[in-house]
């Protein structure tokens, strides 16, 4: 455990700040509920547009619906997220995930303006967007590991993918957007710096939107001035 804990440090990190934040959610006095979550930072398209609470693009990626939602999500956090540690500086795979989750957040307010979502789920499709991207692009230097490693996370992908398209209520938009972010990202590992960049003006361009762009719908609305 020590070993992988020394291995993989931001994965670790990230699994114990949404434990943490899963935690706190326990302890209110009604957990889980759609007010609760939204009082917690949930990312809410109306509050995102007529408020102007981009913060929540973020703070979402942190929160979860339920037992079975969180763990869901840290197992596969914890299987592809030391994969991608071992592939990628751990600057470029924080900044990435951080970025597929803020972008993921966007789309899903873009796509459903009313409905509020929470969880890592559009973050942790960007590393499974990130892992496939930097096997495309080092697939000849891999050789043989290659195919170990769409094996490894593979099927990962497939049962995050066909849950998220039965079971009802999972926001596969924000899924699909941290997908692209992170195949990009990772595909751009081949040039130095180049996921870092990505990164950060995939975030621009999400707070761009939220900021100035998505509450015009508001204001046709007459929800905002």
């Amino acid at each position: 455990m020590l070993s992988a804990l020394k291995s993989s440090p931001v994965t670790f990190a990230l699994i114990a700040l949404n434990l943490l934040a899963f935690g706190y959610t326990w302890l209110q006095p009604d957990p889980f509920s759609s007010r609760t979550l939204v009082d917690l930072g949930a990312v809410y398209g109306w509050a995102v547009g007529v408020r102007g609470e981009w913060w929540r693009l973020a703070s979402g990626m942190f929160l979860h619906s339920g037992p079975t939602h969180i763990l869901l999500n840290m197992v596969s956090l914890y299987i592809v997220g030391r994969i991608a540690e071992q592939l990628m500086d751990r600057w470029s795979y924080l900044a990435l995930y951080l970025a597929s989750g803020i972008v993921g957040s966007a789309v899903s307010v873009a796509m459903h303006p009313e409905g509020l979502s929470v969880g890592a789920s559009g973050a942790i499709f960007g590393i499974f967007g990130m892992i496939a991207g930097y096997a495309v692009a080092f697939r000849q230097q891999l050789g043989e590991r290659f195919a170990a490693l769409m094996r490894e996370f593979g099927g990962v992908l497939v049962l995050n993918l066909v849950l998220g398209f039965t079971i009802p209520g999972i926001d596969m938009s924000a899924h699909i957007g941290g997908l692209v972010v992170g195949f990009v990202g990772g595909w751009l590992m081949r040039y130095p710096r180049a996921t870092l960049i990505w990164s950060g003006v995939t975030v621009a361009l999400a707070l761009g939107y939220v900021r100035f762009v998505y509450p015009a719908m508001f204001a046709r609305q007459g929800l905002v001035g």
